[in-house]
Order: structure tokens, then sequence, then C-alpha cells
């Protein structure tokens, strides 16, 4: 890995870490739609995997929640895990290259799904049978782009939970995730020691950019932030959708 590289790394990283730290979510997404204009979707989420657990466990044991999480959210790991384990070989299969492409429309769903605040409701009694096939769907779409906000989080804020809870079910749902697809790339030969040193990188800059964004959260709006954010993700996801549609079919 060259020094320039290392670099774009960190700086994707910083700037993940910061809104991390300003919202509470999006280190994996945005650091993966940022290093998939640099490189393929397998080799960015083998640089993402070891910073979007450390992170999420973090983010697991920050609250007094974790039982009660457990309890209502093991359909949703579950079905994420089975998702993952069933669909290893997207990543690295003959459809790896449209893996940026759909990137690139999550993230403007996710976006769009913010900006709209749609208030979707999942009552208490179907929250096992709704939450295993959420799960299942977000692990198909986790093995192929590595991101798993959709459609978990709008799920979880379906679900009726308090904020502080939200923010650790957040953590707890994403750990289990991410540690189930570090086994698949494992598996696959994505996840080696050649990304040891890029992944240390980007942990350092995470953390870097979750602490300065926590500090700034504390002086600004983060409601303001988040439309300019979730606008400019907008933009984002077009381009690298339509940059790497364009690569496929040029």
């Amino acid at each position: 890995m060259i020094e320039p590289m290392l670099v774009l790394i960190a700086s994707a990283f910083l700037l993940a870490g910061f809104i991390k730290g300003v919202l509470g979510l999006g280190l994996p997404t945005v650091s993966m739609g940022l290093l998939a204009v640099m490189m393929p979707p397998g080799q960015a989420i083998a640089i993402v995997i070891v910073p979007a657990i450390v992170t999420n466990i973090w983010q697991t044991f920050g609250g007094p929640y974790l039982r009660d999480i457990m309890r209502r959210l093991w359909p949703l790991m579950l079905g994420t895990v089975a998702g993952i384990w069933l669909n290893a070989g997207l990543l690295t299969g003959p459809y790896a290259p449209y893996g940026t492409v759909v990137l690139g429309a999550l993230l403007v769903i996710y976006a769009i799904l913010g900006l709209g605040k749609l208030n979707f409701k999942v009552a208490r009694r179907d929250e096992k049978w709704i939450g295993g096939i959420v799960g299942l769907i977000t692990g198909v779409v986790s093995a192929a782009t590595g991101v798993q906000v959709i459609p978990s989080v709008p799920y979880l804020q379906a679900i009726g939970m308090e904020k502080d809870e939200l923010v650790q079910a957040l953590g707890v749902f994403f750990t289990v995730a991410t540690m189930a697809l570090a086994f698949t790339l494992t598996v696959t030969g994505l996840l080696t020691a050649a990304t040891a040193l890029p992944g240390a990188v980007a942990m350092a800059a995470s953390f870097a950019g979750m602490f300065i964004g926590q500090a700034v959260r504390s002086r600004m709006q983060p409601e303001v932030f988040r439309r300019w954010f979730l606008i400019a993700m907008i933009l984002f996801g077009l381009y690298l959708a339509g940059s790497a549609f364009l690569k496929i079919h040029g």
C-alpha cells in the first residue's frame, strides 16, 4: 500500500469518524462510499471492517439496555448473519463489479429516507418475524456491498426504542453484523495481513474523527448538519452509481 493511498484512507476515515461522532452512526456507510471511488468494494470493506467492529463494540457497552436489546433483536441479528454467510461470495464473484452501483443506490435510498423522516411503525407482537426477514435482506445487501444500514436502520427506528436505547441497539446490531462479515471476508481471502496497516491507520483516524465530532456536536445543531450531510450523500451516491455503471458498460 503506497503512502498517498494511506493518506487518502486516513482522510476518508477522519471524515467518517467525524460524522459518526456528530450523528451516532454512518462510519461504515460513509467510509465505504469514499473508498469505493478508489478501490473495489471487496478491498474497501477489508479496510473498513476492523474500525467498524471496534467503534461499534465501544458503542455497544455505552448504555444499560443490553439485555433488553438482545431479547428484542435476536431475530434481526440471526437473519443478518444467515444472509451474510449464505451469500459470502458476492464481493468476489462475477457480479462483484455491480457492488459499487448497488452501494451508490443504497446511499441515495438511505439519504432520502433520512430526509423524508418517514415514520414506519412495527407492533411489538410482529417484531420477531419482521425482524428475521429484515435481517435476511440486510445480510444479502451487506454481503454484496459491505453496508448494513438498509433495511435494518429503518426497522430499528420503527420498533419504538427510546433515543439512548436506539443508539446502543445500533452498536449491538452493527457489532454482530460486522463480525459475521469479517468471518466471511477471512474465509474468502479478502481479510489478510496485507490489510493490517491500512486498517490500523483507518482505526486511528476513525477515533480522532469521532472525538472531534463529539466535541462539535455539543456546539452545533446536529439536525442542520444531518440535513446537509444527507443531501451530500444523495449527490455522492448518484455519482458513485453512475460512474461505476458507465465503467461496467463503457
